[in-house]
Parts: C-alpha cells; sequence; structure tokens
C-alpha cells in the first residue's frame, strides 16, 4: 500500500504532497506501535506458559479463565459508565483488567494443550 492508496482510505481525496507524506508518517507510526504492542502481549503470554500456577496466580482472585474473562468484562463495562474524572483515576485498572482479558482468553483457548504437554 502506497501513500496515495492509505490516504484515500481514510477518506483524503486530495493530492498535496505534504498530505500524503504526513498519511504515510501516520501509517508508519501506527505500524511501529502495534508492532511494539504485540511484542509486550506476547511477553506477558511467554511468561505465564511456563505453568498452570503462574497463570492462575495472574488471573487471582477468579479461579478459571472464564471467570476471569467474565470479571474483566463486567469491569470494563462499569469503567464505561463512569464519570469522566472517576475514569480517568481508574486507568490503571482498565489497562489490568484488559490485559487479563487478553489473557483469560489465549489460555482458554489454548492453556490445555500447553500444559498437557508439560505433563507429559
Amino acid at each position: 500500500m502506497d501513500d496515495a492508496d492509505f490516504a484515500r482510505a481514510c477518506g483524503y481525496t486530495g493530492d498535496s504532497p505534504a498530505l500524503l507524506e504526513a498519511f504515510e508518517a501516520i501509517r508508519r507510526n501506527g505500524i511501529a506501535h502495534a508492532r511494539r504492542d504485540h511484542l509486550q502481549r506476547k511477553a506477558v503470554i511467554d511468561a505465564l506458559k511456563l505453568s498452570q500456577a503462574l497463570f492462575l496466580s495472574a488471573i487471582g482472585p477468579a479461579l478459571s479463565a472464564e471467570e476471569a474473562i467474565e470479571d474483566a468484562a463486567h469491569f470494563i463495562a462499569c469503567w464505561r459508565n463512569m464519570p469522566r474524572w472517576r475514569q480517568e483515576r481508574r486507568l490503571s485498572e482498565l489497562v489490568r483488567a484488559r490485559q487479563q482479558r487478553l489473557v483469560a482468553r489465549f489460555f482458554r483457548r489454548y492453556g490445555h494443550r500447553l500444559w498437557a504437554r508439560e505433563a507429559a
């Protein structure tokens, strides 16, 4: 995808070289940001793959992946309904809930296979 294609996909119909360069810079920055976030998430998952006990301690006080996903979804829904000032004060809890949801979804899907190999 070149500069003009990305700009058109964003709704820009002009042909200003400066704006096309700006769109390209935005695209490159977005890709770099997505890669960095992916590597951070992968590092968390890789650290928890070592044993089921590590995973269970990471999702505590939930006792299973399903329960952790429900707890995270409940907190995220409640956070969205909070006043803005309270959202800003509890932003770190939102980040933790989203990470917990991501980890729980991964291990709900693949945990049994990983730990079955570990036990064998």
